[in-house]
């Protein structure tokens, strides 16, 4: 558990990325950024004010990291023509833009925009809507990408799980698609098998949902959810051909060798798989917290997928470990959409 922690911290240290931390006037987060910087994780840049940082957390040495202030800051007229120029169609003034991009998280969304930065982090004392819509406005979504997504990368409890072979499973989406469709669908298997891939070092084998395995269950007097999911496969075979993916399966089916023998005999994935895709959020979201609290997993995330840059959300609960992982996280899939 702790080693794939520490691995991915140290994964991101090689690269030498900068992310940017938009809550300055959070204490956790002025924490992290001193221990980012000390640990060599990432170059930090702080949006926030020096004498309120400071007073919020006196005993905290900043040394090595980036304080800027938008609202001081030379870079704030700058950052204001970016956000003109991509939000003047939806009637943004030039005006209404410097007055916007004063905001500590618009200002980091639009560092990122910028090329400043590698990578955003926020959300320690923000909403994920008042996080991700920076993001949506002026990062918005990767080239072919229709959603944002998300995914929790679930690591193995310390005396391992005999189902959990690799140390590490994927999770998706668990927190912001409430009823995907079905190529919406396809597409966070897509992003969760490059997240497997690049954040926990897996060989993506993809398992999509279901309370059916092959067409075993019909729900189609009511939602019609199975079917859903047998043309999700359809569509992720299309966008992602080399993928291994497979469904529609029940969760044990995709897990268990000797289940999936019974009632998936021909597939390649069931009873191997380690990306799990969800069909919805309530089953995606009661999914991974069972695994956190009774299987005890933990729970590296929600990780951000779909974005043209990195962008991350915190959870307003979030430890200062949690905050240092999240920017780790993030500087590696800086580094993966660099290659």
């Amino acid at each position: 558990m702790a080693s794939m922690l520490d691995q991915i911290k140290k994964n991101a240290a090689v690269l030498g990325k900068t992310v940017v931390l938009c809550e300055g006037e959070d204490k956790r987060v002025i924490e992290a950024a001193a221990q980012i910087t000390k640990e060599g994780i990432a170059k930090v840049v702080l949006v926030g004010n020096a004498d309120e940082c400071s007073r919020i957390a006196p005993e905290v040495d900043l040394s090595g990291v980036t304080l800027i202030d938008p609202l001081t800051s030379e870079a704030t007229a700058k950052y204001a023509d970016i956000l003109y120029e991509a939000r003047k169609d939806k009637g943004m003034t030039p005006a209404l833009a410097f007055e916007a991009a004063k905001d500590r998280t618009m200002f980091g969304a639009l560092m990122l925009k910028a090329g400043d930065v590698d990578g955003y982090v926020s959300g320690a004392c923000h909403s994920t809507a008042n996080t991700l819509r920076p993001g949506l406005q002026v990062i918005k979504t990767a080239p072919g990408s229709e959603i944002v997504s998300s995914c929790f990368v679930m690591i193995a409890p310390e005396n391992g799980n005999k189902y959990c072979r690799d140390g590490a499973f994927v999770f998706a989406d668990c927190a912001l698609n409430i009823c995907p469709t079905a190529k919406q669908l396809a597409e966070i298997a897509v992003s969760s098998a490059a997240t497997a891939k690049n954040i926990a070092g897996l060989d993506p084998k993809v398992a999509m949902l279901s309370f059916s395995t092959k067409g075993s269950g019909n729900d189609a007097k009511f939602n019609n959810t199975v079917a859903k999911v047998q043309e999700a496969v359809g569509i992720a075979h299309e966008i992602a051909p080399e993928l291994n993916l497979d469904g529609e399966f029940q969760f044990d089916a995709a897990l268990v060798p000797t289940v999936a023998a019974i009632k998936a005999p021909k597939s390649n994935i069931a009873g191997q798989a380690n990306v799990f895709v969800f069909p919805d959020i309530n089953a995606g979201n009661i999914g991974y917290k069972i695994a956190e609290r009774l299987g005890g997993f933990i729970a590296v995330g929600p990780i951000c997928q779909g974005f043209a840059k990195p962008l991350n959300d915190l959870s307003r609960g979030c430890s200062v470990e949690d905050i240092v992982l999240t920017v780790a996280v993030t500087a590696l899939q800086s580094g993966a959409q660099n290659k």
